[in-house]
Formats: C-alpha cells, structure tokens, sequence
C-alpha cells in the first residue's frame, strides 16, 4: 500500500467517524441558529456564574455621572457615577433566572391542573377551566400588573404575578392531550388492571405530556424576560439600587442624550430574548410539528 492509499485510508476513517459522531447530536442542535442561541446563553451563565467577571461594584460610584463610554468605562456611567457595563452585566442574574423562575412555576400549576382536568373531565374539567378562562379574560399585562401593585414592588412579587397570568396557557395545551389520550387502550388497559388515579396520571399521562410542556416553556422564557423587564420598567419589579435591564431602562429614560444607559440593558434583553426564541423554535420543529395546531392562539 502507497503512502497516497494509506493517507487516503485515514482520511476517509476520520470522516466516518466525524459523521458518526455528528449523528448523535440532534439535528435541531445542529441549526446555525440554535448553535448561535446556546453561545450567547452560554455567555450569559458564564457572567452569572463568575461575578469577577464585572469590572466595578454594580451599586458602588466609580466615576462621574454620565460619563460616555471609554477606555475607562466601556458603557459609561449612569447619573450616579455607576459603571453601565458592570451594571447591565449584574442584571442578568436577576433578570434570566427571574425570567426562568416564572415559566417554571407556570408551567407546574398548569401541568397539574391541566392534568386533573383532562383525565377527571365533567364538572372538575368545567370548574378548572371555567376559572383558566376567567384568567385569560384579563390581558396578562394588566393582570400582573395589578397581582404585582397588590402585593408591593419586589421582584419576587412580579415573579408571582406573571406566574398566574400565564399558568391557563399551559393548562389548556396539557388538557386537550390528556383529553384525547384518557380514552386510549394502554390507559384504559392499566386502569382495567388495578392501576390507581394518581399513578395513572403520573406513569401515563405526565411523560406524554411533557414534550409539548417543555417546548411550550423554551418559548415561553425569553417572553417571561421580557414580561419582567416590563414590569420593572413600570415600577412593579425589581426595586432601586438593584441591577435589573428592566428598571435600567425606566431610569434612562429621562435621560435621552445620554444614549449608552438604554442601549446596553436594551442590547442584553434582546439577546437573551433572540436566544430562547431560537432554541424554542428549533425544539418545536422537532418534537412538536402539531403544537401549534393543538394549542392555537397560546403560543
């Protein structure tokens, strides 16, 4: 065998086995788009996960008000002499684990409750989502944003009062699969065996479920930040002086010359917003050709 063959041999085992491999990764994975997403989300964690990475105290004055950006201060400083970056950098550890934190917590109440409606239907099925659709007659803005002045500006607060106003999204995408699956032969089998509500729920229903639940909450992070940054914008959620992207652009607000105090919480949202959106596209395409169908309006 000549040099040429041998290399040529190598060559063409290298190949198979990059092809090999690149097949135990998801196609969705693979997108452009999705590999951009999981960088700037892998960004972001490292920010939130290494704090030295700021270059000043986020509530500490480190040089003069408004002071544009510069070698100094790459995003400049805001009225009271705080670095911008530093700042906006800070916000993402309120902002995307907050954000994260309300789609979970709706996603949990309208699984559950999307579940004991589907399965027990009747009155249960009626009662449960006679009230989803009270929920659902108030715009979700408006309703966290009285659910969040109720309760007092915190960011937690705003936490809970987006939670409520999304949960009935989530309840109605789980119900109408338990709906069409409670009557299916492995169930009734199971039930005709012995096997009891709850664990029927649990071992039948909540693993078929839970595919249209996790792409509906990958869609739904990036609108949940969103959702809190406007709440904060208002003065519902995060309170002074902690970083949030949301109440960032609220205060630079008032100061339209200085551009750098909104464009940089601004740029972060967009980011992070662009990112979960491509991932929770890309997730749908390949676990959820129907979601869209079954789910309507909600997503």
């Amino acid at each position: 065998m000549t040099k040429t063959d041998v290399v040529a041999a190598v060559r063409q085992a290298t190949t198979s086995e990059l092809r090999r491999r690149s097949r135990r990764v998801p196609a969705w994975m693979r997108r452009p788009g999705t590999i951009f997403a999981f960088a700037v989300l892998l960004m972001w964690l490292v920010v939130i996960a290494l704090p030295f990475l700021r270059p000043y105290d986020p509530l500490a004055t480190v040089g003069p008000a408004l002071n544009p950006p510069s070698p100094d201060f790459l995003l400049g400083t805001d009225a009271l002499g705080r670095d911008n970056l530093s700042r906006t950098l800070s916000g993402a550890t309120v902002s995307i684990p907050n954000g994260i934190a309300i789609v979970l917590a709706a996603a949990a109440i309208g699984t559950t409750i999307g579940l004991i409606a589907g399965f027990f239907g009747g009155w249960v099925d009626e009662v449960l989502m006679r009230i989803a659709d009270l929920v659902f007659a108030f715009p979700s803005i408006i309703l966290a944003m009285a659910i969040a002045a109720a309760l007092g500006p915190s960011v937690q607060n705003a936490v809970i009062a987006a939670a409520i106003s999304w949960w009935p999204a989530y309840a109605r995408a789980v119900r109408s699969i338990v709906l069409a699956m409670r009557e299916s032969e492995f169930v009734l089998s199971n039930r005709l065996s012995g096997v009891g509500t709850f664990r029927s729920i649990v071992v039948d229903m909540l693993p078929a479920v839970l595919g249209s639940v996790l792409v509906l909450a990958m869609l739904d992070i990036g609108a949940a930040i969103l959702f809190l940054a406007g709440l904060s914008f208002l003065g519902l959620g995060s309170v002074p002086p902690t970083p949030e992207w949301g109440s960032m652009i609220s205060g630079a607000v008032q100061y339209f010359d200085e551009w750098w105090l909104a464009v940089a919480p601004g740029l972060a949202i967009v980011s992070v917003v662009l990112a979960f959106n491509l991932i929770g596209d890309a997730l749908r395409d390949q676990l959820e050709p129907r979601l869209q169908e079954m789910t309507g309006e909600q997503l």
